[in-house]
């Protein structure tokens, strides 16, 4: 086996390019996951036995408009929009692998992207305060292409200034959260606010959070009205 052609060898270099023809959701996943389809093109007519391929997938936040609604749920993440030709820089989206089996000349495959309601994580903090259009993607190549003739293996990698480019609609994101969570957004709380809740249900003989919380605000603002009429009165 080899890593490289040999100097002289009459084996060309393999040359890939990977194009997103498509984003859609996949309704029958385990988790929440959106699917890039992808094409593989090889160019000079080589036989690719497999490929390798790692996919390091980035949202790049200036590449869209913001409503004043959008821009007011990411001040957390960028600050004002005076300030965001500096602080809207890529955000990490995910990192997948795959293999694609053997082709000449070109090939379909999808990447399997999972998306989540965790919005302690910048990315999707991100995703989940857009109301409307598509969040620029960047994915960006690299791995092990395999080819060679009979009887011997040539191992290429695939060059890191190979990338990609794809538009996720948040409507296709939107579907793929709705076919787990539909209608509901996620709060992150810390154990011990968690277990003072759930005895909270309990005592309480309360279904689901809704309730919960609901309750609780119900009585946070009948507190903070009857305050405000003991300050009229004594005044």
């Amino acid at each position: 086996m080899s890593d490289a052609p040999l100097a002289g060898s009459a084996h060309p270099m393999t040359d890939v390019d990977f194009t997103c023809t498509g984003v859609v959701a996949d309704r029958y996943a385990a988790g929440p996951t959106v699917v890039l389809e992808m094409r593989a093109e090889e160019h000079t007519g080589v036989r690719v036995h497999a490929l390798a391929l790692r996919c390091q997938v980035r949202i790049e936040p200036l590449g869209r408009h913001y409503s004043d609604r959008e821009a007011a749920r990411v001040v957390d993440l960028f600050g004002e929009r005076p300030r965001w030709g500096s602080t809207m820089q890529p955000l990490q989206l995910g990192f997948l692998s795959h293999v694609l089996p053997g082709f000449t000349g070109e090939c379909s495959f999808e990447l399997r992207l999972p998306v989540s309601y965790d919005v302690e994580v910048a990315a999707h903090k991100l995703l989940a305060g857009l109301e409307e259009g598509e969040a620029p993607l960047l994915l960006l190549f690299s791995g092990q292409v395999f080819t060679g003739r009979t009887g011997s293996i040539v191992v290429e990698p695939v060059p890191w200034h190979k990338e990609a480019r794809a538009r996720l609609p948040m409507a296709v994101w939107r579907a793929a959260m709705d076919v787990h969570f539909p209608g509901q957004a996620w709060l992150r709380v810390s154990r011990d606010t968690h277990d003072r809740l759930t005895e909270y249900r309990g005592r309480h003989g309360l279904v689901g959070w809704d309730a919960v919380l609901g309750r609780l605000l119900v009585g946070a603002e009948n507190d903070a009205d009857g305050g405000a009429h003991d300050e009229d009165a004594g005044s």
